[in-house]
């Protein structure tokens, strides 16, 4: 076994790169800002949700050798139910991601103008930022190579490496242990409760459910798998967790006081590790921004040619044309800064709706004895997993108030 261990490697370090985009370093070092190692218990809790929910939904994905949308195809009988979930599913993964692609790439593109400052130009009577492109363009190249496992081995390298960026940055710094262990104990005030919901909201990602079914059913064929399945990723997401509490960790080390580029983080923290600091902080920005670029239109590929019952294989015109749409759109609104607020604000929307239908789903899925057979849902399982659902109605809610509430203003 550990001479072949390379084939117990499944989709869980795509599923971590997912999960830490340049939304997650801006979200947890604002955290680390404002509040210091106060709200490390809600990464934790975080972590322990995403676990739980992507867990089960690798199982489905593993038993009943289908997608998350393949299913709800087969096991929604009502039509109008099943258009409505569909439906909300298009529209939340794919034109989430397609927002959200600007600033995955922007992200990367933040990172790399520690090394390459960019130089903007003028086009069309607009400006034009050359490095989105140029990002979006290794992100695509790598897509549209047809393999699947070349990118789990890409993801694996460049999640390592910005797992160490901001480790060692963490480190560096030497935190006070009792102090940073003080900060896994919960406190909910009025004043953090929005960074707490902003803290859980980057990590419980509903496309990762979606990308992650789809993935083991392609990876693993045989129940006898499962313990790999669920080792790849508890891993995946505990490794992903502790660069997030890194990153909230880096946050509190520094003097900051906003962070909105590179450099606001960066120059705070160059008595801590040096004048290098911008160079390290950009190699773990762009990593987080580069992983991202390529699992959101992965994703949203997967899900739009499950959704119709199309091939999802990388090489299938369906599926090109889909990731390459996502990733198009994503390189114009960064190049060109354009904001994408109603794309953005729709996604929000239906995301809020969506958390909590496909968290249902999941859980009425994993407790179907004809379905899942001897690998349905046990007792303990159910209870964490109704205690995360009501997590994710929360979120959802927060979303639509949110969403609303920009719509009054």
């Amino acid at each position: 076994m550990i001479k072949n261990w390379r084939k117990y490697v499944g989709p869980g370090p795509l599923i971590a790169a997912a999960f830490i985009g340049p939304g997650t370093v801006t979200v947890c070092s604002m955290a680390g800002v404002n509040f210091g190692y106060e709200l490390l218990w809600a990464l934790l809790l975080s972590v322990i949700a995403t676990i739980i929910l992507q867990e089960m939904a690798a199982r489905i994905g593993l038993i009943t050798q289908k997608s998350l949308p393949e299913v709800m195809r087969a096991e929604i009988q009502t039509k109008a139910a099943r258009i409505f979930a569909l439906g909300l599913v298009i529209v939340a993964i794919v034109a989430g991601n397609a927002a959200y692609e600007a600033g995955n790439l922007s992200g990367a593109v933040m990172g790399l103008e520690a090394f390459l400052p960019q130089k903007t130009t003028s086009a069309l009577g607009g400006y034009f930022r050359p490095l989105p492109l140029l990002t979006g363009l290794v992100a695509w190249g790598l897509l549209l190579s047809g393999n699947y496992r070349q990118i789990e081995w890409f993801m694996i390298g460049v999640v390592l490496i910005m797992s160490g960026v901001f480790l060692i940055t963490a480190m560096a710094g030497k935190p006070h242990l009792p102090t940073l262990l003080k900060g896994l104990v919960p406190s909910v005030r009025a004043d953090n409760i929005l960074t707490i919901v902003a803290l859980i909201g980057t990590t419980v990602v509903p496309y990762n459910l979606f990308l992650h079914s789809s993935l083991v059913s392609r990876k693993w064929k045989s129940t006898t798998t499962l313990r790999y399945v669920r080792a790849d990723i508890f891993i995946a997401v505990i490794l992903g967790g502790l660069v997030s509490m890194a990153i909230l960790v880096t946050g509190t080390l520094s003097t900051a006081k906003q962070v909105e580029i590179i450099t606001d983080l960066s120059k705070s923290l160059t008595p801590i590790i040096g004048s290098f600091a911008p160079y390290f902080l950009g190699i773990g920005l762009f990593s987080a921004g580069i992983t991202s670029s390529i699992t959101a239109p992965l994703a949203g590929g997967l899900v739009i040619c499950s959704c119709f019952g199309w091939s999802n294989t990388l090489s299938s015109p369906p599926m090109r044309w889909t990731f390459s749409g996502i990733l198009l759109l994503g390189v114009i609104f960064a190049s060109l800064e354009i904001k994408p607020i109603e794309l953005i604000a729709m996604a929000q929307l239906a995301n809020g709706i969506l958390l909590p239908v496909l968290s249902t789903f999941i859980l009425w899925m994993v407790n179907k004895p004809e379905i899942m057979g001897k690998y349905k849902n046990h007792l303990l399982a159910n209870i964490l997993g109704i205690a995360i659902w009501v997590i994710t109605l929360i979120l959802g809610c927060k979303s639509i108030l949110s969403v609303i509430q920009n719509w009054s203003l």
